[in-house]
């Protein structure tokens, strides 16, 4: 197993630098939570690709509060969040292909559906069941293949696909006092972790609690695993640096924050990686109260939305518009409720996705607002139609 500790950051930037490594000093993000920076509009199209698929609909095919959990190269996999344990199989025209729905409290079933990681390579889906804290794995028509459980007393969240043999998540348990979470990389044949990767701190950062089974985790609405490349970037909000992980699973600062989240428990500001672009990391600052009594958090407001530009090496307040919308609406790069707690990871061909619902597409339409392909796509959709997901993709 890995093991890195990760009380200070400095001193880790400082080995960094000294150690003659891959990495130095200033290829290091710095942001300051507390900074009032410029603002910067930007255009969609400027910076990645946009998909748009519209979702067939039948009786059958009914997923019009669609929450998208996996896009790979040829199916999207969909659900509702009412919890009825549907997916929907759609091919990346939006074709409907199947149903799948094991639900139930057998043991090749689900009590719910947490997350999914597609493997289109092997012909597998790993359902992360949070309520039983198992992963079931089944073939892409609905057979069960096997399942295993959590490590110990762990609760997984951000399950994404590693590489062929494997599968990456974070433990987020919470226990009063921790000192310590962890990454890990588990096998997709029998759960067995491959990797354990540890950052200790003095004190947790809550960002947000949940209970589930009895047993409390962590909630931090917004990506802590982000596919970047060949690598992945890992967010441990009670740690001041954000690291990536390498492909040899050697470990370097990416970015840092300041002032240290370790200064106040009472009223923090949290710091959200949230989008990875080619040119521009999307963030958000968000203050949270956490009552050290009732262990409540609560008072969640967004501070601002950030981005760091890549080419410019600043960091703005962004607007982001799309050009598909003649009329300026701000769009923004973070997933909100009920999207945000599924923890949506897509893979290295997507940065972002989101969901335009049929009923504002058409009354956009009939406004003379949309262009291009989604004009054409609205002009084709009814008031009970399936969402059309629109896909950000990397240029």
């Amino acid at each position: 197993m890995k093991r890195l500790n990760t009380i200070f950051a400095a001193i880790l930037l400082m080995m960094v630098v000294s150690g003659g490594g891959k990495q130095s000093l200033s290829d290091v993000i710095t942001v300051d939570v507390m900074a009032s920076y410029p603002k910067k509009e930007l255009i969609l199209q400027d910076f990645v690709d946009v998909e748009y698929i519209a979702l067939e609909t039948s009786d059958e095919f009914n997923c019009q509060q669609g929450i998208v959990l996996a896009v790979g190269k040829n199916v999207i996999l969909v659900i509702n969040y009412r919890g009825d344990g549907n997916i929907f199989v759609f091919d990346r025209n939006g074709k409907a292909l199947r149903k799948i729905n094991r639900m139930g409290n057998g043991r090749e079933e689900y009590l719910g559906i947490s997350e999914i990681a597609l493997d289109e390579d092997n012909g597998e889906i790993f359902i992360n069941d949070r309520y039983s804290r198992r992963i079931m794995v089944y073939d892409l028509y609905g057979a069960f293949n096997r399942s295993f459980w959590c490590e110990g007393s762990a609760i997984y969240t951000n399950l994404n696909n590693f590489d062929k043999e494997n599968l990456i998540c974070y433990d987020a348990s919470h226990v009063e006092g921790m000192k310590e979470s962890s990454f890990f990389i588990i096998s997709k044949k029998d759960g067995s972790i491959v990797k354990d990767i540890q950052f200790s701190f003095n004190k947790k950062n809550i960002p947000g609690l949940g209970v589930q089974g009895g047993r409390v985790y962590i909630s931090a609405t917004a990506p802590i695993i982000l596919p970047n490349n060949d690598s992945w970037i890992l967010t441990e909000h009670s740690v001041d640096t954000v690291f990536r992980l390498l492909p040899d699973y050697s470990i370097v600062p990416f970015m840092i924050r300041t002032p240290s989240i370790q200064t106040s428990i009472d009223a923090q500001i949290s710091l959200f990686l949230e989008t990875i672009t080619e040119r521009y990391l999307f963030m958000t600052t968000t203050m949270y109260n956490y009552d050290p009594v009732s262990r409540v958090v609560g008072g969640r407001r967004t501070i601002a939305h950030l981005a760091y530009d890549k080419q410019e090496n600043r960091i703005y307040e962004y607007t982001v518009y799309n050009n598909d919308f003649s009329t300026k609406t701000p769009f923004v790069m973070t997933y909100t409720f009920p999207f945000a707690l599924y923890n949506t990871v897509i893979n290295n061909e997507i940065a972002f996705w989101q969901r335009l619902d049929a009923y504002n597409l058409i009354e956009a339409h009939e406004k003379g607002q949309l262009n291009g392909k989604l004009k054409e796509i609205a002009a084709k959709l009814e008031k009970g139609s399936n969402p059309v997901i629109m896909l950000l993709k990397h240029k």
